[in-house]
């Protein structure tokens, strides 16, 4: 990857995205040195203009940044690092340096990761992490259920019950999906095949 480090005295930015959702995470600089750095780890290290040193990023917090690809603009003089991030990004605990609005896809994989810690927590008063404990064949009648459920709901009855049962339809699919080690970019993935 050749960058032209020149336009801003040695250094370029570099925006970081989620890989999954598409949030942009934070932006950073990065130099010659600190890019070879990222490449050879795999984990993102910036240039830190007010200390003048590198940093990886979740060096203390252990939130790191995981890339998965890296993309360079037209020009040679910004970067597009697509990662899969540990933890909050932000100083301020938050998953994003950015006051953005979620939008509703954004929120599935949110509520992705959810389910999935409640399924390594195995809390006994969480209803997901229950769900895990009945195993893959309750799992997969509760989205039958639900299923069967949303089908009377557009058949009969109201709108708004028409959407309680797909949230619920929703959610159990994704536990489903869980339970299998099968992940929503996966199933996305299969869409966007599908359309081109």
């Amino acid at each position: 990857m050749k960058m032209d480090f020149n336009k801003n005295n040695g250094l370029i930015p570099a925006i970081i995205q989620d890989e999954k959702t598409g949030k942009v995470l934070m932006l950073g600089y990065m130099n010659e040195e600190s890019l070879a750095r990222t490449q050879e780890t795999g984990k993102v290290t910036f240039f830190s203009r007010s200390r003048q040193e590198l940093w990886t990023k979740g060096e203390t917090s252990g939130n790191y940044l995981f890339v998965r690809s890296m993309a360079q603009d037209c020009d040679e003089d910004t970067l597009l690092i697509k990662v899969d991030p540990v933890g909050p990004v932000c100083h301020t605990g938050t998953d994003t340096c950015f006051n953005e609005i979620n939008s509703n896809a954004n929120f599935l994989f949110y509520l992705e990761s959810v389910i999935d810690e409640r399924r390594k927590s195995q809390s006994e008063k969480s209803y997901t992490a229950s769900l895990f404990k009945k195993g893959i064949n309750k799992i997969a009648q509760k989205v039958g259920e639900e299923a069967t459920e949303t089908i009377i709901e557009a058949l009969n009855g109201s709108k708004e019950l028409l959407k309680e049962e797909t949230a619920d339809l929703l959610f159990h699919l994704l536990v489903l999906l869980r339970a299998k080690e099968v992940t929503l970019a996966e199933v996305l993935a299969v869409l966007e095949k599908r359309h081109q």
